[in-house]
């Protein structure tokens, strides 16, 4: 980069978006999102330009350097529009609604997101990327700048009403969304069908579903694991779900060397992926592996886990304690220019003969796999420890090449996911200094993106905690904050997972049934989102009703589980139609229909005795199981909860029955065995 001064600052400059800031000296008039765009907007009666994307997207930065760079269509955009730029992982409601309108307008949608609004914000015409030069079909940028502005000039009663419409659609398409399908009982058959059209949806040959970009579906193998640990006798759902999780870990999607996991993959065999790095994509697939892990007890499983694990502390964890949302696919305007090899590269840094056991093992050949170039993935066996070996030393070399742009911004949603990751793999490892990393992320949203009222802010950057808090961030975080309890049986987090969900049902809930995206108090946009369907992350409304379904298990509160059960009948018929669509609502469907084991532990949680038995909870995978350990009420589950002979004392629970209390980790077990 040069140390030249800038030539162009626009208003971008003092936002805390890594994404926003790459566009700070852009010669655009650049406006973010607010009051201040829309009143200029109507004062010089332009329509307004709508730029979404995020820092990690590839196309962004194309687009960025042909256009917004460009000092001539820069003028154009000045001249003629009130040019907006927004951070989808900011704004995911402005995403959602806008994205709706482009799909709508184009049949498709994607990242860079162009829409053309009208100044009160209605969308008229849209689309993703726009080239510099016309090709592929595609018109230039400039071209669509100049036909939406004499559309602008000549025909402004057809962009109204096409404005006018569009919006509408969009808004009862959200009245749809917000009343959900015709409500559906809630049963193991629901179940049963959603489980039989996956399998039928399976990939056997490559693992995961759909073909080439090919993406991981966390939600969907977190559905067939906890069928697994459910299904007494079926190895269906354990068989997919590994397929799945082994096929990727194998692949070039998973950093052979580093850990963690790319995007997706360009291709459907897992191997050329693109290459940047998500926090919630290896939040949710490093705790797939670790219940994988408690299913199989594969030391694979382990070693994904913590190897992502590993990753996400490394190269994602800011000096604040939380995590960044996201490493950049290109290093120096080259998509993955950090991890591709060469043979001539691997021989001089292992030596011949350790490089031929590697190239073998991991498929690296003089002609490569990708552009002249190979991604590494496991193809073959080998002495496993010379590979590590040889993996430490190829990775040291790695760390010295330049490295990608990381985007620095905590988002709340998303470190939510990487708490319980972090909580579930210090539980399922035995390692505390796991528990104490998501503790420091947990202590950061709490104090920081958390205001006196208990209201949730986004995103934290820069010492700034900005832009109002979504479902997500509320439901993401307090399922981090149950895993984080149920891992440490510190109660503040307990306490403070209770705390988002009654904000919850204060100021999201829709009393048709479910809960709208945006809380009641939130800016007005055009329409107030419910989104149902999963995406990259779980369905905030699914998330909340699984919250709320293991709370109900904790406190006893009738208010959760019928809010939960509720949002998720209104959506079974859709989950039934498109299971991976919908796999965290399948999910929590599974809580919902399942017999809920509570496990009370009432003594203190560091004492021999209270480990011992925690020790034979801890031995496998319970998705259907609360523990709460140690003396106070403060966690309902533990009133009344004696100890008996001054030992710890446990006491299972299930369907509103409860064993005999025992004290013995022999006989925990037996009452957990006959309880699964």
């Amino acid at each position: 980069m040069s140390d030249q001064e800038p030539q162009h600052t626009n208003r971008l400059a003092t936002e805390t978006s890594p994404y926003l800031l790459q566009h700070a000296h852009n010669p655009v008039d650049w406006y973010p999102w607010g009051d201040a765009a829309l009143a200029r907007a109507t004062e010089l009666d332009r329509p307004i330009f709508l730029s979404i994307g995020y820092a990690a997207c590839h196309w962004c930065h194309v687009m960025e350097r042909e256009s917004f760079e460009d000092q001539a269509t820069a003028s154009l955009m000045n001249e003629n529009f009130v040019a907006i730029k927004v951070d989808r992982e900011e704004r995911p409601d402005l995403d959602a609604i806008y994205m709706d309108a482009v799909q709508q307008m184009t049949g498709s949608g994607g990242w860079p997101m162009s829409v053309f609004l009208t100044p009160d914000g209605r969308p008229f015409y849209g689309g993703t990327y726009f080239p510099d030069q016309p090709r592929h079909g595609l018109p230039s940028f400039r071209q669509v700048l100049a036909g939406i502005t004499e559309a602008w000039r000549d025909r402004r009663d057809e962009i109204e009403q096409s404005g006018r419409a569009l919006a509408q659609a969009i808004a009862e398409e959200g009245r749809h969304a917000a009343h959900g399908a015709a409500a559906a009982e809630l049963d193991r058959p629901v179940l049963d069908e959603a489980l039989a059209a996956i399998e039928r949806g399976f990939d056997a040959r490559t693992g995961g579903w759909g073909g080439a970009p090919k993406f991981p579906q966390p939600m969907t193998i977190e559905f067939l694991l906890r069928q697994a640990a459910t299904r007494i006798g079926d190895d269906r759902p354990l068989a997919i779900g590994r397929r799945s999780l082994d096929a990727m870990a194998n692949g070039g999607i998973h950093d052979q060397l580093g850990g963690g996991f790319a995007r997706y993959a360009t291709d459907a065999l897992w191997l050329v992926p693109h290459f940047e790095k998500m926090l919630y994509d290896n939040a949710q697939l490093a705790r797939a592996y670790i219940h994988a892990w408690q299913l199989t007890h594969d030391d694979r499983s382990r070693e994904v886990a913590l190897d992502t694990l590993t990753f996400m502390e490394r190269d994602l964890l800011t000096p604040d304690g939380g995590f960044a949302a996201s490493l950049d696919a290109d290093t120096a305007g080259v998509e993955g220019a950090t991890y591709v090899w060469s043979l001539a590269e691997i021989e001089a840094i292992l030596g011949v003969e350790a490089a031929t056991e590697f190239c073998r093992a991991y498929r690296v050949t003089a002609n490569g796999n990708w552009e002249g170039h190979t991604i590494l993935s496991r193809v073959g066996e080998g002495d496993e420890q010379q590979l590590k070996e040889s993996r430490d030393k190829l990775f040291a070399v790695r760390q010295k090449r330049p490295q990608p742009a990381r985007d620095d911004k905590v988002l709340t949603s998303w470190n939510g996911l990487a708490i319980a990751a972090f909580a579930d793999a210090a539980a399922a490892f035995d390692e505390p200094r796991l528990a104490a990393v998501a503790a420091g992320a947990a202590d950061l949203l709490l104090t920081r993106l958390r205001d006196a009222n208990g209201r949730l802010s986004r995103s934290w950057k820069d010492g700034r905690a900005v832009a109002a808090g979504t479902l997500e961030d509320y439901t993401h975080l307090a399922d981090g904050l149950l895993a984080l309890y149920q891992a440490t049986f510190d109660e503040p987090w307990f306490v403070a997972a209770r705390e988002l969900a009654d904000q919850v049902l204060a100021h999201f809930a829709d009393p048709a049934g479910g809960f709208f995206d945006t809380a009641d108090d939130h800016e007005a946009l055009i329409t107030r989102p419910k989104g149902l369907q999963d995406n990259a992350i779980p369905s905030g409304g699914a998330m909340a009703a699984e919250v709320l379904l293991r709370l109900s298990a904790f406190t006893a509160d009738d208010r959760y589980r019928t809010a939960a059960e509720s949002a998720v009948a209104g959506v079974t018929a859709y989950a039934l139609r498109f299971p991976t669509a919908f796999a965290q609502w399948l999910n929590a469907m599974t809580l919902a229909t399942g017999d809920v084991v509570e496990i009370a532990i009432a003594g203190d949680p560091t004492s021999v005795d209270a480990q011992g038995m925690l020790a034979e909870v801890r031995k496998g995978y319970r998705p259907l199981s609360v523990i709460a350990v140690g003396t106070s009420a403060t966690v309902q589950l533990l009133a009344d909860r004696p100890l008996r002979d001054g030992r710890a004392t446990a006491y299972v629970c299930r369907n509103f029955a409860c064993r005999a209390p025992v004290t013995e980790p022999a006989d925990l077990a037996a009452q957990l065995t006959s309880d699964s």
